[in-house]
């Protein structure tokens, strides 16, 4: 890397300025995923991004709901592939090269989209390569997350002027391309995790991998270098002596306790995280609030995504204190409160008419848009033993995207059938979120996985 021995005292311990590169780069993951999330709800209203891809007469185009919902949608069932084959492509290729090929895939993805002409089956199945990279290049960045959904907002909103012409749209889908290349040129200079050598057998080249990120004295051979290697080296040895379940035991049980269980726990969790609503917002946030009779909608979205990066400092420092089970059930019922008076307000006084209703229903929108960013980014695979993890977060993350898809393909159909109704609808979602993570999830914070397993039965 040209570096040398460059470094920086942090906490107070060193820390080279390569291993301050690789988080940063691979973090660009995490932007890229909520860039992308929130870029279709701002384009989607574009009068050219209508006139070419909608349906009806040329000058009064509109998208027929399953055609929007399909371009919207779409994604998510490539991101599910995606992150469930992401996990075998980190095996075999290692995470380097596995980032290096998705961020390739993202850009054909994206390419794809920005050739896109008339046909939106053309955008779609652009938007669709686009989510099957997503899945590999991502993790759980929350802030990263949120604040590439904030730069999506801020150049949607920059571009909203230029709405009768193509640049609108294909400015921001080129802008992804331009924000993955530091992702994907970056990644090809930095070493391999030390995790996949230590799992493939080679412990002895542990110095190739360590070394140039410590920047300690002693490089590889500082005890601080050596024991963190021979921590993870032990627990890549008990992962190989417990062995690996199969899919069947994730549902059929094992010696561990109450293995179903957690299994089913893992899934719904995750899966209520999607249907709290907030991609509602986050994908068809600017529609709606157009619908509304909002002056400027997009500039809202952008108001809701400044609102999700605020709050999710406060979030982070919460859930480290206290642990996810308390904010999940209080995040949930502040939820429900918000989306039942967005519902309320907009079936009783319809924002169209009232000017006031539509003031009411942003700051419900915000409000609730703060709670999910505090407490609602959900990682619990703490709860599953050893031997199924891998199968169980794999299952978990199946039922994520599962609900992303059905939340993202049935609102444009909910919106035309029940219009503002539909937010009682996730009333009732955050409703039996809080239920289940009051009744079912335990607290697992700072405990051993044999500890987990106590409790579990």
């Amino acid at each position: 890397m040209g570096l040398g021995k460059a470094k920086i005292l942090i906490n107070g311990a060193d820390c080279g300025l390569e291993a301050i590169l690789l988080g940063v780069t691979t973090s660009i993951g995490g932007f890229l995923f909520g860039y992308d999330t929130g870029q279709i709800s701002g384009m989607q209203i574009f009068q050219d991004f209508i006139n070419r891809f909608g349906q009806g007469p040329p000058r009064n185009k509109a998208f027929d709901d399953i055609i929007l919902s399909l371009v919207v949608s779409l994604m998510s069932i490539g991101t599910l592939i995606g992150a469930l084959s992401g996990a075998y492509t980190a095996d075999w290729w290692g995470r380097r090269k596995s980032l290096t090929f998705g961020v390739a895939m993202f850009i054909i993805g994206n390419i794809i989209q920005i050739t896109a002409m008339n046909s939106w089956v053309h955008m779609m199945m652009g938007r669709f390569v686009t989510g099957l990279t997503r899945g590999s290049v991502v993790a759980s960045y929350q802030l990263l997350i949120t604040f590439g959904i904030l730069v999506s907002n801020l150049i949607n909103y920059g571009v909203r002027n230029i709405e009768g012409s193509s640049a609108s749209w294909r400015i921001v889908i080129r802008l992804g391309i331009a924000f993955s290349l530091p992702l994907g040129i970056g990644v090809l200079f930095l070493p391999e995790s030390p995790r996949w050598p230590a799992g493939s057998g080679r412990v002895g080249r542990r110095s190739h991998f360590y070394g140039p990120s410590s920047r300690l004295e002693g490089g590889p051979h500082n005890p601080l270098v050596e024991d963190d290697f021979q921590e993870m080296h032990s627990t890549i040895m008990q992962q190989a002596n417990v062995g690996t379940g199969s899919w069947w035991e994730c549902f059929a049980g094992s010696d561990k306790p109450r293995v179903v269980y957690r299994t089913l726990l893992g899934c719904a969790v995750h899966f209520l995280q999607q249907s709290t609503g907030v991609n509602y917002f986050f994908y068809y946030g600017a529609n709606i609030f157009q619908s509304a009779d909002i002056d400027d909608p997009i500039l809202i979205q952008l108001v809701l995504g400044a609102v999700s990066v605020v709050t999710t400092f406060p979030g982070l420092y919460i859930i480290e204190r206290v642990g996810r089970r308390i904010p999940l059930i209080i995040g949930a019922c502040w939820q429900a409160t918000w989306l039942l008076i967005f519902a309320a307000v907009g079936i009783a006084r319809p924002p169209d008419q009232y000017e006031s209703s539509g003031i009411v229903m942003i700051v419900a929108a915000c409000m609730f848009i703060a709670s999910f960013a505090m407490t609602w980014y959900v990682v619990i695979g703490e709860i599953f033993p050893l031997r199924t993890r891998a199968k169980q977060a794999s299952l978990a993350t199946a039922s994520n995207w599962l609900g992303n898809f059905m939340i993202s393909f049935l609102t444009p159909f909910a919106d035309s059938g029940i219009g503002y109704a539909f937010g009682s609808v996730f009333f009732g979602t955050n409703a039996a979120a809080a239920i289940i993570v009051y009744f079912f999830l335990y607290v697992t914070k700072s405990l051993a996985l044999e500890q987990v397993d106590i409790m579990y039965s």
